[in-house]
């Protein structure tokens, strides 16, 4: 008989759980439902995703070819709890920022900004 054998239950590693780098769903489809306005009327044509371990940021173009037109960022670690989401502009300037990203989207006249 083998003593080196182990029975492990439930072996779930709860701190990778915790640090979850990404969108939530409920985040990435009020995002996503965004992005479908936009292409539909024309505004937007592709957009890009860039993850890293300070944040989150879905880059959204108007050519496939040029920069992003702007980026919404979702920070893991914010300071200020105004700024777990931004939008920012092609060179990382803070053009909106907010606690809550539905308000944040919905708030923001992307023809004006």
């Amino acid at each position: 008989m083998n003593n080196n054998l182990k029975l492990i239950i439930d072996n779930v590693n709860k701190k990778n759980l915790e640090n979850k780098n990404f969108f939530e769903k409920e985040e990435l489809k009020i995002i996503l439902d965004l992005y479908a306005k936009m292409v539909s009327e024309g505004s937007w044509k592709d957009y890009g995703l860039n993850i890293s371990s300070k944040q989150i940021g879905f880059s959204v173009f108007k050519n496939a070819t040029e920069n992003a037109l702007y980026k919404i960022c979702k920070n893991f670690k914010p300071k200020n709890k105004n700024l777990k989401y931004l939008i920012t502009d092609t060179n990382g300037k803070i053009l909106k920022n907010s606690f809550d990203l539905n308000v944040l989207l919905k708030n923001t006249n992307w023809k004006k900004l």
